[in-house]
């Protein structure tokens, strides 16, 4: 795994993973530069949407997806999704 290109965050959910081949994490996948047909179909197969033209997608990833992730070339770096919160209505 490279962590070099994980935030922190991810980094630190990676260590609060029970099962490692449970899809459990939600994440920002960032690639330099957009995906050729070879990284569209690495992605695809991790069960990543790809979008034609993109270079940033959504998925939900098992820890040792990201493992195989992090350490493609063409991945710039991957960041974990955070929760939002609604704002108080007052």
């Amino acid at each position: 795994m490279n962590y070099k290109k994980l935030d922190t965050a991810l980094a630190m959910a990676l260590k609060d993973v029970q099962n490692p081949e449970e899809r459990s994490l939600v994440v920002f996948i960032h690639t330099e530069p957009v995906p050729d047909a070879k990284a569209a179909a690495f992605l695809e197969s991790l069960g990543v949407k790809v979008t034609s033209g993109r270079d940033v997608f959504t998925a939900t990833l098992s820890a040792n997806a990201v493992s195989q992730l992090s350490d493609q070339p063409w991945v710039q770096y991957i960041r974990l999704s955070q929760r939002l919160r609604l704002l108080d209505k007052r």
